[in-house]
């Protein structure tokens, strides 16, 4: 099967997967901030798609493009299906989670765990791509534990790559498996963006986003001199505002930087469909808590979003006081 190479250009800048921050409506959100960053899922079990209940977990708006399914699991014959499924969804990308260090993750014998396992990654790999024509791609950290050397994670990429894999996106931390919850696993490892690089070195033709601790725009243009992309994470959720930089500063797009105000009007026609159809207002308001920082009144403009968003029977008349009442000196870029 023709394997199509995603170009490079596309993947210069990216959100990281996030769980219960990167679903259809926070993805829906940052979209309304950046159009050209390149978007991915909450991490999906295989099990979530294969067994359950498919258009929830894939269901998606076309304006979320582009964007890239990321599939949790170990079996190469389900990933295989599962990807399948993303691909007839209209996935542009399949990544497979080698980075996640979560208990429940690591029982299931997939996620960080992988990384001591790259036969297994590379037959996963293999027969995801070998099924669709989309990129298979994989996010992985630079080690696990005591499986943290240049060469480990250098072999590892090697034998993945073999199997059809020319992008990996690399949290520049190791994860401690034991004695560390998730939260900890991103915050408590040191990170070695050197690391990375010395990758992208040893693997010049293939494409290497780094990934972790990642906040500014100056720190994006540092590493977009060492590697392909970067990938932002907590801060492109926590500073959400931040991202209507991107396209002018790392794309070159002209168009004006939108007001927060812009965006937050943009919106409200997604929020008033979404309700119509059920869906509750804080899983849409929670999302768009981080427009407003830094601005004076921030926190007050927080709270009172989330204490009225979580009213029985909140409307999109929340979300229109919110934006009336928008921290003065957040309605200039």
């Amino acid at each position: 099967m023709h394997h199509i190479v995603l170009n490079n250009k596309e993947k210069i800048f990216s959100v990281a997967p996030m769980m219960e921050c990167t679903d259809r409506h926070g993805r829906y959100f940052l979209r309304l901030l950046t159009k050209r960053a390149f978007l991915y899922t909450e991490m999906t079990t295989t099990g979530g798609i294969l067994r359950g209940d498919t258009a929830r977990f894939l269901d998606h708006d076309p304006i979320e493009q582009p964007l890239a399914l990321q599939l949790g699991g170990s079996d190469p014959a389900t990933l295989a299906a599962a990807a399948r499924c993303g691909a007839v969804w209209g996935y542009r990308e399949i990544n497979l989670n080698v980075g996640c260090p979560s208990n429940k993750v690591t029982a299931g014998g997939f996620g960080a765990s992988l990384m001591v396992k790259p036969g297994l990654v590379s037959d996963c790999v293999k027969a995801m791509s070998d099924t669709i024509s989309q990129p298979i791609t994989v996010k992985t950290r630079i080690g696990i534990d005591n499986f943290d050397s240049k060469d480990q994670l250098d072999e590892f990429v090697e034998i993945v790559a073999r199997a059809g894999c020319n992008t990996f996106i690399v949290h520049a931390r190791k994860a401690w498996l034991n004695g560390l919850n998730p939260k900890q696993n991103r915050e408590i490892p040191p990170l070695d963006y050197d690391r990375v690089y010395k990758l992208k070195q040893s693997f010049p033709d293939l494409c290497i986003v780094i990934n972790g601790g990642i906040r500014s725009l100056e720190d994006m243009r540092l590493h977009l001199s060492y590697c392909d992309g970067v990938m932002v994470g907590r801060a492109a959720y926590e500073d959400s505002y931040m991202l209507t930089l991107i396209d002018q500063m790392l794309f070159g797009d002209q168009k004006p930087v939108k007001t927060r105000q812009d965006v937050l009007s943009s919106f409200l026609p997604y929020a008033e469909a979404q309700l119509a159809m059920g869906t509750k207002l804080h899983h849409m308001t929670k999302h768009i808590l981080g427009i407003v920082s830094g601005c004076p009144g921030a926190k007050t403009w927080r709270r009172q979003l989330s204490i009225e968003s979580h009213r029985v029977g909140a409307g999109l008349e929340v979300i229109e006081n919110a934006l009336r009442n928008m921290p003065e000196d957040s309605l200039s870029a």
